[in-house]
């Protein structure tokens, strides 16, 4: 159960503490967080604002004003405008009744749109812009239970939907088919929906790390990449395998080991305190150390929650400390180009005394 008043009581003291007046949240994963609505970014601005010293305020479309009453669990000020008047006057009189005038505005840097920002400097005069995205980082790398719940349930379905997807996988098929009964079996499995796009590659194309599934037909002796995670109550699992079409190819079975062993070597030493750049290290020094060192070209992980790649991120130069509650992924991988690609990829939770892997999947070689 999501606690969001909880939150808002601990942001105010944060705000305090970073020397923001207001803070100005977009519908996103940090809106979520502290709201526990789940909207997306339209022609129709809606914006939150939490302050210091008064209850939360916010600006919102009029017809969408009951839905979200009926969802917000505390007390809060509403400047609604409807689509004939326009939201000027909305953002106009947030400002005079929270007297915004010359305060210090927290926004997120990465996620703040033009639209509300340029309407915000004009309502407010004098205000000054700060960006937010350190306090808010700390207000979500470290899970609560009602949060590990979620991502243990993502993370759930999103096995269950890959253990009866390969056993539909046959050659011929292409990409596209194969993630169209991937989705289905999401939904079927319990998915409020998906993640992020999900990435199916096969043969040369799983050597693009990033790529997503197209129409080519799977050969046998392909390796075929599944990079997917469904969600469930706005959080989301990322998952990747690698598996091999008919028969075992030698010809990249060498570097599957050579990943599984990264990937161990990196669980191995995460744990409390440790820093994140060196869980990057232990599975980039095994990958180095067979060979293949120039073709491992992300970094080892990345924060998962509300959003499928939030900080922490597991990369060289990154030295914060790692501590429990912490959710990320470890997923090293090696990408021959032109010829194949395997990553291995699992979900993370920092424990009191180690790490615990919320994937069960199996990593040895599989071929369907």
């Amino acid at each position: 159960m999501v606690d969001t008043d909880r939150r808002v009581e601990g942001l105010a003291r944060r705000l305090n503490s970073h020397g923001i007046d207001v803070l100005a949240l977009l519908p996103g994963a940090n809106f979520t967080y502290y709201t526990g609505l789940s909207k997306g970014l339209s022609e129709r601005p809606t914006v939150a604002f939490f302050s210091t010293n008064r209850r939360p305020a916010f600006i919102v479309p009029s017809f969408e004003l009951s839905a979200i009453k009926q969802l917000l669990s505390y007390d809060v000020e509403f400047f609604v405008y409807t689509d004939e008047e326009g939201y000027e006057g909305a953002f106009q009189r947030a400002s005079d009744t929270l007297k915004l005038a010359g305060k210090q505005i927290g926004v997120e840097y990465q996620s703040m749109r033009l639209l509300e920002l340029r309407q915000i400097e004009k309502s407010v005069p004098g205000c000054v812009i700060k960006e937010a995205d350190a306090l808010l980082t700390e207000s979500r790398m470290v899970k609560d239970d009602g949060e590990l719940e979620a991502m243990r349930e993502a993370i759930r379905i999103t096995e269950a939907a890959l253990s009866l997807t390969i056993d539909q996988v046959r050659p011929e098929q292409t990409e596209l088919e194969v993630q169209n009964i991937l989705h289905a079996e999401m939904l079927r499995a319990g998915a409020h929906g998906l993640g992020f796009d999900s990435l199916i590659l096969s043969g040369p194309r799983a050597a693009l790390p990033h790529a997503t599934a197209a129409d080519r037909a799977i050969q046998s002796g392909d390796c075929l990449l599944f990079d997917f995670g469904a969600k469930y109550e706005s959080y989301t699992a990322d998952i990747t395998r690698t598996f091999s079409i008919g028969t075992e190819n030698p010809k990249w079975k060498e570097i599957y080991e050579v990943v599984k062993e990264a990937n161990a070597a990196a669980r191995h030493l995460a744990g409390p305190n440790v820093k994140a750049q060196d869980v990057d290290r232990a599975a980039r020094e095994v990958i180095e150390k067979a060979g293949y060192g120039e073709y491992f070209t992300h970094r080892t992980g990345h924060g998962l929650g509300l959003e499928v790649h939030e900080p922490p991120y597991i990369v060289e130069g990154n030295k914060v400390p790692l501590q429990p509650g912490m959710t990320f992924t470890i997923e090293p991988g090696i990408y021959i180009p032109g010829k194949h690609g395997v990553r291995i990829e699992d979900d993370i939770v920092i424990t009191e005394d180690g790490c615990e892997s919320l994937t069960t999947f199996p990593q040895e070689l599989m071929v369907i």
